[in-house]
């Protein structure tokens, strides 16, 4: 392996690990405001910290590009998920489930197949400026196609988010390849049309993103990393000339791991973490401490153990938190009890 290829597989790691905590600062958004419109996402903190993750991830990954071909740069991503599993449970306090471990396995397993049938040589040649055109009008109206009002908006969005974010890459390559090669001006027409084309299809991604990730990280993220590499894949299969190594037997190994892939995906989906034993958010609480409906906070009170309700806040599960006695006025005539105001 040449230094450029280490290179750019140390590069494309570090980025997947800044997109994996972008994402788990994006699902904790969107939990906390699911119904919040863009201007308002833009007055907060925690968008722009999400923002900040990403371009830091973005930018690695162009560098990347640089010294990897698209096809072994393209499925690294896939480590997102190894880093935004373990990220996003240890946020939400609690514990990554078996579910969760498994569908991760399964998912990564299967890219570590196509990541070894696809991954070659530097491509000879990139987009021309009518493909990129071609391409970007296709996944533009795909994009359209996923993200009409459904059902599980949420899987759609994320497939329309990778799709997109493997037309950005892909279309990044070749201004990249363009702008530091010495064939040509720095900042043609070509460079800057596909560097609008690339800002278009990044910032898509990222709504989309953001939208998918209302649902759940998991099921969303997965989908995400499947559909990027498969993306690029295929424009690196149909306009790149890139093939799969191996022959035949590449070929079948490829289609193992894409089905093992779409089995992680399908775990991760199902998949619905509660609170795990050793989160830290349960305490004691007395035999007759229980809620207005003589319930122990939705439990059956077997094993004595409560939520407590600032870390239920603070761990966004709610309704969860306890009903306080409401204060109320003491009407004429009424004999006094606990719970009711009474004259000074």
């Amino acid at each position: 392996m040449s230094v450029a290829t280490l290179l750019a597989v140390g590069l494309s790691l570090v980025s997947a690990v800044a997109y994996a905590a972008a994402a788990v600062a994006q699902e904790r958004l969107a939990s906390r405001s699911p119904g919040a419109s863009l201007v308002r996402l833009l007055g907060t903190g925690a968008w722009w910290s999400a923002i900040g993750l990403n371009a830091a991830a973005a930018l690695l990954h162009v560098v990347s590009l640089k010294y990897g071909p698209l096809t072994l740069v393209q499925p690294l991503g896939a480590l997102t998920l190894v880093a935004a599993v373990p990220l996003g449970a240890r946020a939400a306090g609690r514990r990554v489930s078996a579910v969760e471990w498994r569908g991760t396995t399964f998912t990564l397993l299967g890219l570590g197949a196509l990541l070894i049938t696809a991954s070659g040589p530097a491509p000879a040649r990139v987009l021309s400026l009518t493909e990129a055109l071609a391409v970007a009008g296709t996944t533009a109206a795909l994009i359209g196609m996923l993200s009409r009002p459904g059902a599980r908006p949420g899987l759609r969005h994320a497939t329309a988010s990778g799709f997109a974010s493997g037309v950005a890459s892909a279309l990044t390559q070749t201004v990249t390849v363009a702008a530091t090669g010495r064939s040509g001006p720095a900042l043609s027409v070509e460079v800057i049309v596909v560097a609008v084309l690339v800002a278009g299809f990044a910032t898509g991604g990222l709504l989309l993103s953001q939208t998918a990730y209302r649902g759940g990280l998991g099921a969303p993220l997965a989908v995400v990393t499947l559909a990027n590499p498969v993306a690029a894949a295929v424009i690196g299969l149909t306009l790149l000339g890139q093939g799969l190594r191996g022959g035949a037997d590449g070929v079948l190994l490829a289609l193992a791991g894409a089905g093992l892939a779409g089995w992680g995906v399908v775990l991760l989906t199902r998949a619905a973490p509660g609170p795990g034993p050793a989160d830290g958010r349960r305490e004691h609480d007395g035999p007759g401490e229980r809620d207005a409906g003589g319930e122990q906070d939705g439990h059956d009170g077997s094993d004595g153990h409560d939520e407590h309700p600032v870390a239920a806040v603070l761990a966004l599960a709610p309704g969860t938190a306890t009903t306080e006695p409401v204060l109320v006025p003491r009407q004429p005539g009424q004999p006094k009890q606990p719970g009711h105001l009474t004259a000074l």
